[in-house]
């Protein structure tokens, strides 16, 4: 018999899915589209989450006052790992300090590594760690890359550099294949202030991290290739991925039958488990499933079309698991001005 699900269980189900869907975004792209599509894509991804997070998060991670390239470094070494990344942290003096990811790759999770082309990591490279410099207003700080995994090296790691001259916007991202990063001492890293970051908030930050990716992997693909063609390479992954992890995200938010309740609760759970409300009722044999709000876009635009029918994709690929005799029709948008979203789950005629 299933436990109930807690509140952890839901956000560690939502963390999940939206994880695989972003790697499996990255997939997609490379295979259905080419390496440097899928390149273009993180470099877009890295460089919007570069603004909304960067230097919004120094003073939340206790990094004011700091050197520049340490700062740099332990923001990289802290909040991934509040999103549950394993990276390593080196100081080496206040104008050089290292980062390190570790294997396994959270990014590339699994398998899926294989199938990750070089471009991918040039272009979070490029969108992200290249424009720190700039973002902290420092024209001397560069990131230097001294391993990446597409090219047989010991995972991802480099280090931020103070040079002792201004960097042209070509000289900001640098490449040493040949330089070893230093050992890492635990003992010698920085820590969260565990009364300023408690078992609670590390829990929902680190399934704010996974929904992040996945956010902005939808608004990207439309600006990118547009509403019509974004729904295809959005589509295709979230049905594929909806279908791959439901088993396990059901077992989490504790969902063990296959009638249509059952789906209307775990809708609700997922719903939860965003920290939405949601509601259950019936209609006859019908299901309806009620969500008010959206945090998953929260802070977004207003958006095409397709990136409500790529994320509903989501839904669809888990009920063809569930219960392939059942279908989901979607009643209402709150991305059409609708006062919730509205499902309902009912038998195949």
């Amino acid at each position: 018999m299933l436990k109930s699900a807690t509140i952890k269980d839901r956000y560690e189900a939502v963390a999940i899915l939206y994880h695989a869907y972003f790697t499996g975004v990255l997939l997609t792209l490379a295979s259905r589209k080419d390496r440097f599509a899928a390149g273009d894509f993180t470099f877009n991804i890295f460089r919007r989450q570069h603004h909304d997070k960067f230097l919004s998060s120094f003073e939340k991670l206790g990094l004011d006052g700091l050197p520049d390239a340490v700062a740099c470094a332990q923001y990289h070494y802290l909040s991934n790992g509040v999103g549950g990344v394993s990276v390593e942290y080196m100081y080496e003096s206040d104008t050089k300090a290292w980062v390190h990811f570790c294997h396994p790759r959270w990014i590339y999770d699994g398998a899926a590594i294989c199938g990750i082309p070089l471009e991918v990591n040039h272009g979070y490279l490029k969108g992200w760690y290249a424009h720190n410099g700039v973002s902290l207003k420092n024209p001397r700080l560069g990131f230097v890359c001294t391993s990446q995994d597409m090219d047989g090296q010991y995972g991802m790691a480099g280090d931020f550099k103070e040079f002792d001259h201004d960097l042209a916007p070509e000289e900001r991202l640098q490449f040493a294949p040949g330089e070893m990063a230093p050992p890492f001492d635990p003992a010698a890293a920085p820590k969260l202030d565990t009364s300023d970051w408690p078992e609670e908030r590390l829990q929902k930050a680190n399934r704010n991290y996974s929904m992040e990716y996945a956010k902005n992997a939808l608004i990207e693909l439309a600006m990118l290739y547009g509403p019509m063609d974004a729904n295809v390479y959005g589509g295709i992954t979230a049905q594929l991925i909806g279908k791959q992890f439901y088993r396990k995200t059901a077992d989490l938010i504790g969902i063990a039958g296959d009638s249509a309740e059952d789906f209307g609760r775990y809708l609700v759970g997922m719903a939860e488990g965003h920290d939405d409300e949601a509601e259950m009722t019936t209609d006859g044999e019908a299901v309806i499933v009620r969500q008010k709000g959206w945090r998953f876009m929260r802070g977004a635009d207003a958006q095409p079309t397709s990136v409500f029918d790529s994320w509903n994709q989501l839904w669809e690929g888990a009920l063809a698991v569930h219960n392939r005799s059942l279908v989901l029709e979607v009643l209402k948008r709150q991305d059409y001005g609708d006062d919730c979203f509205e499902w309902r789950i009912r038998k195949r005629r």
